[in-house]
């Protein structure tokens, strides 16, 4: 980015940042005020597309146009927004996803129309992709960091997705999909990882851009976010049709197989649905997806989420999925399902990551990478690797937020380029706080219940009380384990309670 260009986007950011402030006053949260920005840009963007030299047709009526906005004020301008954002979200292709349940969060006409006036004052068509996206991801960040909005559960930590895309090297001319899709995070990972290491010809960069991302988010407004964000940074057609579905994946098999799977599911237990009983009072009951094609029925979110993942793959599809301790560890579908990844997939390796990394807190969570194969008699996975960073590690979302640099050694341990190479970090003797260690299939089957919630380093904070970390930061580390340790306890209640 030159400086011209880094000091536009500066500027952009700085205005926008000052005006959701203004509105922060008036009780306008972050996400709200990031849906008005979403349809306002969408709306200058398309009008600009609408000019000399593009002279694009996206299918907004000539009447809901940007200069209907700019022609109006006062009263007459928030009763056409309203009209405006009802009429949209009955459009079909990206068009109506991205205006999907609209509604004016700005009650104040006035800062409307300086919002309005605030968004005009820049070609956002002359911006670069890159200065668009940074502009955006901000503002995603921002909200995500409103934990009493819930938004931080669809936002993972961009450090650990970039080290995850920089483990799997996604490959051009593939189909890459998010099942979960939360804001975008890990298809544009992929994206920008493709565009910087791949060698694309111009076909290429136009399935890149048009045929080659696919997700699910069942949230409208998270939806609508992750929409916006891809077509910032390049991803999708503003007159196409919408790469990321409003389906719930978990409901049917997936439509296309596709080669890689990068996802976060959801953060939470079980999947409920809400019912009115015959008094006509609403009752939350557990909802079981009846999918044949499941090794387990269960109404464990992430369980669920791990094997639709196993079914969306081609036969040698791979998958790097974020899933929580209880995962690794429970019994029943738990069981079931780990020990069937072992014997049909290629589970690799897996990362044990620390406490104070997410928005939401107490989630002690790993990733699990696997790659499946063709059916074969004895188990696919021979050995996992484990790599324990989580042990002896701190991190705070304020003080000290994990950087892509504190994932460097994991990726260089992982050995991206070529996995027959790992060498074990760990040695009994030589090096008992190496954090990369391997298991045979057989250390693994012998463990209670299969589990691969596999640790070994030993906590020093237990026994070298003249180096504890900062007092603010054991603190958070409390609060992440009692946390942690109230969804445990509630995990087993669950189970006893089936």
């Amino acid at each position: 980015m030159t400086t011209t260009q880094n000091h536009t986007s500066n500027a952009i950011v700085q205005k926008v940042w000052s005006f959701c402030h203004m509105l922060r006053d008036d009780g306008v949260s972050y996400g709200d005020y990031l849906e008005q920005i979403t349809y306002l840009i969408f709306l200058k963007m398309a009008f600009e597309y609408s000019q000399p030299p593009y002279k694009r047709d996206v299918g907004i009526p000539a009447k809901y146009n940007w200069q209907s906005l700019t022609d109006r004020t006062g009263a007459e301008l928030e009763s056409h927004y309203l009209a405006l954002l009802r009429d949209l979200s009955m459009c079909k292709g990206l068009l109506g996803q991205i205006f999907a349940k609209a509604q004016n969060k700005i009650q104040d006409p006035a800062k409307l129309s300086r919002l309005v006036a605030m968004i005009d004052e820049t070609k956002w068509t002359r911006l670069g992709v890159d200065v668009k996206g940074d502009i955006y991801e901000g503002i995603l960040e921002k909200n995500a960091e409103d934990t009493k909005s819930g938004a931080g559960q669809y936002f993972t930590p961009r450090a650990l997705i970039q080290a995850i895309v920089e483990c799997v090297r996604p490959q051009a001319d593939t189909l890459i999909a998010d099942p979960a899709a939360g804001t975008g995070g890990f298809l544009l990972a992929a994206y920008s990882y493709l565009e910087k290491h791949a060698n694309l010809n111009t076909d290429q960069k136009e399935r890149l851009k048009k045929g080659t991302f696919f997700g699910n988010e069942i949230v409208a407004n998270t939806r609508r976010l992750c929409l916006m964000n891809l077509f910032l940074h390049g991803i999708g057609e503003m007159d196409g049709d919408s790469p990321i579905s409003s389906d719930d994946s978990l409901v049917a098999p997936s439509a296309r197989k596709v080669d890689l799977v990068l996802a976060n599911p959801p953060f939470g237990k079980k999947s409920t649905m809400t019912i009115t009983n015959a008094e006509g009072e609403a009752e939350t009951e557990d909802f079981v997806y009846n999918r044949q094609d499941f090794w387990a029925t269960t109404s464990n979110k992430q369980v669920n989420f791990l094997q639709h993942i196993y079914t969306m793959l081609k036969n040698n599809g791979r998958a790097a999925v974020v899933v929580p301790d209880n995962v690794l560890f429970e019994g029943g579908a738990g069981e079931t399902v780990r020990k069937k990844l072992l014997q049909m997939t290629d589970l690799h390796t897996i990362l044990r990551l620390p406490t104070g990394i997410f928005y939401a807190q107490g989630v002690k969570a790993n990733v699990l990478f696997f790659d499946n194969r063709p059916a074969q008699e004895k188990a696919v996975t021979q050995e996992v690797w484990v790599y324990d960073y989580r042990t002896n590690v701190h991190h705070t979302l304020k003080k000290k937020p994990m950087q892509l640099a504190d994932l460097q050694d994991f990726i260089t341990c992982y050995c991206p380029e070529d996995r027959s190479k790992r060498a074990e970090t760990y040695h009994a003797e030589n090096n008992p706080d190496g954090r990369w260690r391997k298991f045979s299939i057989d250390e693994i089957n012998q463990r209670e219940k299969t589990s691969l919630d596999i640790f070994w380093l030993k906590d020093h904070s237990l026994t070298d009380l003249d180096n504890l970390p900062a007092p603010d930061i054991l603190a958070d580390e409390i609060i992440e384990n009692i946390e942690a340790a109230l969804m445990n306890f509630r995990s087993v209640a669950e189970q006893l309670a089936d």
